[in-house]
């Protein structure tokens, strides 16, 4: 049965539960018998559904859409107790859905993180580095977990050792760069115990001086597990603010429109203990997100252990709307972990992954539990693969949702294996922040097809976009947006042909209608369509008609979730729900809040000191002040000058 027939079998299904006229689910016009909970109006719908798509204004009843269509047809339902919203000819859109991310884990840490994320120089990030280290009382860390890379950067560099102690002499800093390296102060140093006695890890290196001390570096060789395992000796917040922070970092993901996420688990975070938290907010009605969870193997060469015990606590779908089990991974055997590290050379799986991993595989068929496989490389997909043909031939997968995450250099071949076997293939925005260091390796011909999401398209493979936020890339959904578009990097190379970038209703599709085949929810979420959950985003700009270098900028002025407002700033901010300050008072989110942007730096008084330092006297009246979309334009931005005579403007002339 073609899935938009089956979407709308489930729609009439819904609606008939809901005590509405079936024929709303079917005509062009929908009409209802009870008054709506919520009408909103005035707004450039961007539904995705095919049968309407685009429409003027919803009508919600009961967490779902009861009525799409245009305002004539809605309007005349309200009620005396319906509430109406006017959204001012906004561009609405499904909720932003998160194929790959990491909230629950994120979500502990969130309030204890400076963010660089969006932050436009270096000389600018590590003001704030300063500051915070001022702030930050003993003994906790300042820490700077991912989100950024030096291409972003003005200055096009990181940091050196010396500038970090320099800004912080005194309190411990840990500044992790993707899965490549970590830069710690002498403080750091000191907090952890690393000396010239302390000996390398299997597969990274503590950087040292001439004397054996060492310099504060730590190198991914290519194993990020030195770069996670020292970061895991830092001071955890307690649990009441976890709980806090775990809030104030779905209320910064709904900001940016973000209603749903899957997430992929992650080392150090073991089940059920590492749950607690996220369980606790969804007992107390405190969950802003939609949550489906993976679970990922905790203990090497324990693997097949982890997923037995927990297959006879926890089974997939176990749960509700709002946080519900999803299977295993992204983690499923450790000798299957191609780190992607582009600075190094490709890593070599061990001789016994296939045996590793086929038992393992084996007891997942047989409890009938989807997974992930995190997989960077066609080699190490290529003997993924043969394992999966292996069990599939007599223990068949029939119907199950398993897929790669990552697959950056994944082979027409194994693409075509994997449609065969009825899998799946879930793409996030890594190149975004390593194109130009996977072009110095592999050349600029191998980037344009890292990965090859329109070739996974055309051969029919079920593809959905997220962000491996937040150790890696931002989980800033419009940064893997303006990506999937564009094919531009946050340094500016442009690394795919046009054939190989999506339309914008092609990327809008992988963040929302085909990411529910990651989670199993096809039909429930993902347009804006009677019947299914009222997710929706308002936005600041027009997606579908700013600039190709605006996408990266956009925000949410107003979002729902299941109809209710999880997010609004503007004229909506009445209408938001209030969180509590970002606990403890030291916290880096209290000074910069999340992703930089002009729009929140205006908020804050210290970031608007950073965005004056572009020393633009007004808004450039070419890019008003976001610079950084200058530079993804194919204009010699290299060259002041010729920028300058270019655009008629001094955006890279100060």
């Amino acid at each position: 049965m073609p899935a938009f027939d089956r979407n709308r079998r489930t729609t009439v299904k819904t609606l008939v539960a809901l005590g509405m006229a079936p024929a709303a689910a079917l005509g062009r016009n929908a009409t209802m018998k009870i008054e709506p909970d919520l009408i909103l109006h005035g707004g450039k719908f961007t539904t995705l559904d095919p049968s309407r798509p685009q429409a003027e204004a919803v009508a919600v009843k009961d967490g779902r859409y009861a009525a799409v269509g245009t305002a004539a047809e809605i309007l005349p339902q309200a009620g005396s107790n319906t509430r109406v919203i006017d959204l001012g000819g906004r561009r609405v859109i499904p909720g932003l859905i998160d194929s790959h991310t990491h909230v629950i884990r994120g979500g502990l840490n969130y309030n204890m993180e400076l963010r660089w994320d969006g932050v436009p120089s270096l000389a600018d990030a590590m003001a704030m580095l300063k500051r915070q280290a001022q702030n930050t009382p003993p003994p906790q860390w300042v820490r700077v977990v991912g989100g950024f890379t030096r291409h972003q950067f003005a200055e096009k560099r990181l940091p050196t050792l010396d500038e970090i102690n320099a800004a912080a002499p005194d309190t411990p800093v840990f500044i992790l760069r993707l899965y490549d390296r970590a830069l710690l102060n002498r403080a750091a140093l000191r907090a952890v115990g690393y000396t010239r006695d302390t000996p390398n890890p299997p597969g990274g290196e503590i950087q040292r001086d001439a004397n054996g001390e060492p310099t504060g570096l730590l190198i991914a060789q290519p194993n990020a597990t030195i770069l996670y395992a020292t970061l895991a000796k830092g001071p955890k917040l307690d649990p009441d603010i976890q709980l806090n922070s775990t809030r104030h970092f779905m209320r910064e993901l709904n900001r940016l429109g973000v209603t749903s996420v899957i997430d992929a688990g992650g080392g150090f975070q073991n089940y059920p203990e590492d749950y607690q938290i996220i369980e606790k907010l969804h007992a107390d009605g405190q969950l802003t997100l939609r949550l489906a969870y993976n679970l990922f193997t905790q203990k090497p060469r324990q693997e097949l252990a982890d997923f037995q015990n927990w297959g006879s606590q926890v089974r997939p779908g176990q749960g509700d709307d709002l946080y519900r089990h999803n299977g295993a991974g992204e983690m499923l055997v450790y000798s299957a972990a191609d780190f992607e590290d582009f600075r190094q050379p490709r890593p070599e799986m061990p001789p016994n992954m296939e045996a590793d991993l086929e038992p393992v595989v084996r007891q997942l068929v047989e409890q009938r539990w989807p997974w992930r496989m995190h997989a960077t490389y066609d080699e190490t997909i290529s003997r993924a693969l043969d394992v999966f043909e292996k069990v599939n031939a007599d223990q068949p997968f029939e119907g199950l949702h398993w897929f790669f995450d990552h697959a950056e250099t994944i082979s027409p071949r194994n693409i075509d294996r994997i449609a065969a076997l009825g899998g799946g293939i879930a793409v996030q925005h890594r190149m975004m922040y390593q194109a130009e260091d996977f072009v110095e390796r592999y050349g600029a011909p191998a980037a344009e097809q890292s990965p090859p999401i329109s070739r996974m398209l055309a051969a029919g493979v079920p593809v959905g976009a997220g962000t491996d936020a937040t150790r890696v890339a931002s989980y800033n959904p419009w940064v893997s947006l303006s990506w999937l578009v564009t094919g531009r990097s946050l340094g500016g190379l442009r690394m795919y042909p046009a054939a190989q970038r999506q339309s914008r209703e092609t990327a809008l599709r992988l963040w929302t209608d085909a990411n529910t085949w990651f989670s199993n929810e096809q039909g429930k979420k993902g347009r804006i369509a009677v019947g299914q959950l009222a997710d929706l985003v308002a936005l600041d700009r027009d997606y579908f008609t700013v600039p190709e270098d605006e996408i990266i900028a956009i925000e949410s002025d107003l979002t729902l979730l299941g109809g209710k407002v999880v997010w609004g700033t503007g004229s909506f901010s009445k209408d938001a729900p209030a969180v509590p300050p970002a606990a403890p008072d030291w916290s880096p989110v209290r000074s910069f809040g999340g992703y930089f942007s002009r729009k929140t730096a205006s908020q804050n008084s210290y970031l608007a000191s950073v965005a004056a330092r572009c020393r633009c006297a007004s808004a450039c009246g070419v890019h008003g002040h976001e610079h950084m979309a200058a530079a993804r334009r194919d204009m010699p931005v290299s060259d002041a000058a010729s920028f300058w005579g270019a655009l008629g403007c001094a955006c890279w002339a100060v």
